[in-house]
């Protein structure tokens, strides 16, 4: 769904384990690393979308997580130029996001890849809370920090997975 401005409707997705943890995943085939994120369908709630992309990225059911905060606001962020797809209708241009901090309740052994034909990521590892800053890609980089900074609070409140 994108929007009168040419935002499309996403989710982002920061699933974390005791103490300050984050679950980072790497791309396909690339050095490229992110959460897990993507686009609400027409009818579907962001939570509903959570829910569906994480099962689909990561191999993770609700059963397994729990939502610990949600950004209060929509956070948004521009596509490079030479990334936007100028013959596309509507015209997309960026992304906004709701994003949902989720704490790991399963072992960390449910995680998978292959619940779809087309993987978004074949790697993962845990990183300290403000970590993804250095490593995101450029232009998603102040929405990362705008949510890390919004959600930081609720860190505290997740507990240790044994």
């Amino acid at each position: 769904m994108i929007d009168d401005e040419g935002f499309r409707a996403n989710v982002g997705i920061i699933l974390c384990r005791g103490g300050n943890e984050l679950f980072w995943a790497k791309r396909v085939g690339q050095q490229a690393w992110q959460f897990p994120q993507g686009g609400i369908r027409r009818g579907e709630s962001p939570r509903e979308a959570v829910y569906r992309e994480l099962e689909e990225e990561v191999g993770l059911t609700a059963r397994d997580t729990r939502v610990v905060a949600t950004t209060r606001n929509w956070l948004r962020y521009r596509l490079p130029k030479h990334l936007v797809r100028h013959n596309s209708r509507p015209l997309c241009i960026g992304q906004k996001q709701k994003w949902f901090m989720l704490e790991l309740l399963a072992p960390e052994t449910r995680v998978r890849f292959d619940r779809t034909s087309s993987p978004e990521f074949d790697g993962y590892r845990w990183v300290d809370y403000w970590h993804p800053l250095a490593e995101v890609v450029s232009f998603k980089r102040q929405v990362y920090r705008q949510a890390l900074k919004e959600l930081a609070a609720h860190i505290a409140r997740t507990s240790t997975v044994d």
